[in-house]
């Protein structure tokens, strides 16, 4: 969608929909009043009548009948104002697109939501987001050409000529974010047999050469150069061959900018291996990477925002399969830093690939390590499916970076945990560590003490198993869609990281 801020009252726009928002229970005032004024008193009648009145996300269209140039106006409400924030603002305008699509509106001008109480560079960030983010759609595979993509451009209106540059500085932003987040949904709905580790590779190939990253793909010989017995433990029983993604943002510059490191687990396929998932539980296995999709659309951003930081992304990818050469509980395996591990369970496989992976981070001296992954059903069960991912840190001033970028993004977190008891779960009596604990109830703590083992520096785990799928009806996110979680967080984290 074609993106433009304006400078202009927008009830002079000729575009085929305009955009206005009204708080629950607020007067008419600013946009809303002018509009309201040259209808005759529609949108107050409206508000009278008790069609609409403002709760967050309503919609209602009026047509102004040669009233004012637009041929519609959208009403979208932002809920009470007490409790108005970025996320208000997105969800009303992925709303607001929303309709606008449903009404084949091909021109769409919006007003900044909130700007009342939010700066307008923010505001038009949220908008965009939002109103990209409700609009994506995924077309798949399907032989019929996909639906006309409306509206096809979008107009921010802005009250003077400060908040206009303000506010195009925010909608580039805006675009760049969900444009990283759309590349992230396109990879986890790709059906598994696309998206192999080689195919994961090769977009993130494609994306660091037109993006300006560096990047380097590991293959099997290299792994095992490097020692990465626990990755390629993973991969053996698989017939597609692993990858281990490596895209660095300003890597000429790593000696005089701090560095932080972004790491995705990347199982492209999950069946459980030989500690084989149910029916139910591998239905939805493809998107067992989202992690390390997370990672690769971050990175896009992050080089497109060209910020002031040695970046680097990791994304080990393999499938976990079962066949002769597959790996087998009890096999005792070794990590690259020469960690061994006993196999308790095959399907605890994520955290073998993150091990490998935050071993080879140390290389690059990070400031801070972030990793990312669809990691454990014990997270699920703590914090629920589609609310939030868990947060484990050795760092308390990582940890409180990563809750600031999450407040900013909605993407939630919530911290859980290191207690020294989970070392006591993950002792082996053959190596130095399980790959999952034996207890009955080990919780989502024992996951990450696990990774634990392999950091050497600053270091956050996010699990955002429950988060990667749409599990009900969002403005922004299709239900049994991607959501793209972690790509606007991870955004945030390093754009703040000081």
């Amino acid at each position: 969608m074609q993106i433009e801020v304006l400078y202009g009252p927008i009830q002079a726009s000729d575009a085929d929909g305009i955009v206005l928002s009204l708080f629950e229970g607020a007067p008419l005032e600013g946009a809303v009043k002018a509009v309201d004024e040259a209808l005759g008193g529609a949108v107050a009648g409206l508000i009278a009548s008790g069609d609409f009145g403002g709760k967050a996300q309503q919609i209602a269209v009026l047509y102004p009948r040669g009233a004012i140039p637009a041929r519609r106006v959208i009403l979208v409400g932002l809920g009470a104002a007490e409790t108005f924030d970025a996320d208000a603002v997105r969800q009303a305008a992925a709303v607001a697109a929303k309709k606008a699509r449903e009404l084949q509106v091909s021109r769409l001008a919006s007003v900044l939501h909130g700007t009342g109480k939010l700066p307008a560079e923010q505001a038009a960030q949220a908008t965009v987001e939002g109103s990209e983010l409700g609009l994506y759609s995924y077309h798949g595979q399907k032989t019929a050409p996909p639906p006309p993509a409306l509206p096809q451009s979008l107009e921010l209106m802005a009250s003077d000529e400060a908040e206009m540059a303000a506010a195009a500085e925010g909608a580039a932003r805006g675009q760049v974010v969900a444009t990283a987040v759309a590349l992230t949904r396109d990879l986890v709905n790709l059906p598994p047999n696309i998206c192999t580790p080689a195919y994961l590779a090769q977009v993130a190939v494609e994306m660091a050469q037109q993006s300006g990253l560096r990047v380097e793909v590991l293959e099997r010989k290299q792994m095992e150069a490097l020692k990465m017995g626990a990755l390629l433990a993973v991969a053996q029983g698989s017939d597609t061959p692993p990858r281990f993604i490596v895209l660095e943002h300003n890597a000429d510059r790593a000696a005089d900018l701090k560095t932080v490191v972004l790491v995705g687990k990347g199982v492209t396929f999950d069946t459980g291996g030989y500690d084989l998932k149910t029916r139910e539980g591998m239905a939805n296995m493809k998107v067992d990477m989202a992690g390390a999709a997370a990672v690769i659309g971050a990175m896009q951003a992050v080089a497109a925002l060209d910020l002031p930081l040695h970046v680097v992304g990791l994304a080990p990818a393999a499938d976990n399969m079962i066949g002769s050469r597959a790996y087998r509980p009890q096999e005792v395996i070794t990590a690259s830093n020469g960690t061994t591990i006993e196999v308790v369970s095959t399907d605890a496989e994520g955290r073998l690939l993150l091990a490998d992976a935050l071993v080879y981070a140390a290389r690059f001296q990070p400031a801070a390590v972030v990793d990312i992954a669809t990691l454990t059903g014990a997270c699920m069960t703590a914090l629920g499916v589609g609310v939030a991912a868990g947060l484990f840190s050795n760092d308390d001033a990582l940890r409180d970076a990563l809750l600031a970028a999450s407040a900013r993004t909605a993407e939630r977190l919530w911290p859980l945990p290191l207690f020294p008891e989970y070392e006591k779960m993950i002792e082996s009596d053959t190596a130095d560590v399980v790959n999952s604990s034996r207890e009955k109830f080990p919780g989502v703590g024992a996951s990450a003490t696990f990774l634990k083992r392999f950091v050497s520096y600053p270091w956050a785990h996010i699990d955002m198993a429950g988060m990667a799928v749409g599990e009900k009806e969002h403005p922004y996110i299709a239900r049994g869609k991607a959501s793209g979680f972690g790509v606007r967080l991870l955004i945030e984290f390093v754009r703040g990281w000081q």
